[in-house]
């Protein structure tokens, strides 16, 4: 029996959802909650330091004023969201429950580098449409930040944007950002950063969440003014 033209030879693959191109149609109709936003991350030499802002937009219309956009994952990591709201929230939740059951089952806490591969790999069978995060943690190999596009790519960097402010706050971050920053540096930073994007991108705005991730956990916090840490 001769395959279907339509089916690929080699698939579908474990995990991968067949009807992802009708996801992913869906999740670009406009209809529902999407976080336009901002996000940055900043490696440190003590840590990592993540930053969004909290405006959700549905269409047209600001949606929401007050969304945390960064969320722990991991004991010493944390995702920043950018894209729709729904996805996002299904993919915290399904990695906060795999990384436990990895610490359950080893006895040991999952490696960044092993989380950044499991969320490309979430994010590649299809069923996140859309989601853009930034994945920041500390490991024994020291701090990290993972740039994780939409259909799975994954690149570790110093520091990088998403969401639709990002050539705003990259900018900032270009000027701004040097090797051996400490921890208030690095908030200092992003906080710019999303400050010069809140200023010109109209789907970021109304403050900001600021996640401090070192070897002793995740710190997160939110401030409605953001010229108040600076």
């Amino acid at each position: 029996m001769e395959p279907s033209s339509d089916q690929p030879v080699f698939g579908p693959e474990l995990g991968e959802f067949t009807d992802r191109e009708q996801r992913a149609a869906e999740a670009n109709d406009g209809e529902g909650m999407k976080t336009g936003t901002t996000t940055v991350g900043l490696t440190t030499d003590e840590g990592v330091v993540l930053a969004t802002d909290m405006r959700a937009s549905m269409g047209h219309m600001v949606s929401s004023k007050d969304v945390q956009k960064v969320e722990q994952i991991h004991p010493t990591g944390a995702l920043t969201i950018a894209g729709s709201v729904s996805a996002a929230q299904s993919l915290i939740s399904t990695l906060r429950a795999e990384t436990n059951l990895y610490e359950a089952r080893r006895g040991k806490e999952m490696s960044m580098q092993a989380l950044s591969t499991l969320t490309g790999n979430l994010l590649r069978s299809g069923a996140f449409f859309i989601v853009q995060p930034i994945l920041g943690g500390v490991d024994e190999e020291g701090a990290h930040i993972y740039s994780i596009d939409a259909l799975g790519g994954t690149t570790e960097e110093e520091y990088t944007v998403t969401g639709s402010g990002s050539q705003y706050a990259l900018g900032v971050l270009e000027q701004e950002f040097e090797s051996g920053l400490s921890i208030d540096g690095a908030k200092t930073v992003a906080t710019k950063a999303i400050k010069s994007a809140v200023e010109r991108d109209l789907a970021s705005g109304n403050g900001i969440n600021v996640a401090v991730v070192t070897d002793e956990g995740v710190e997160i916090t939110r401030h409605k003014d953001i010229d108040g840490l600076l």
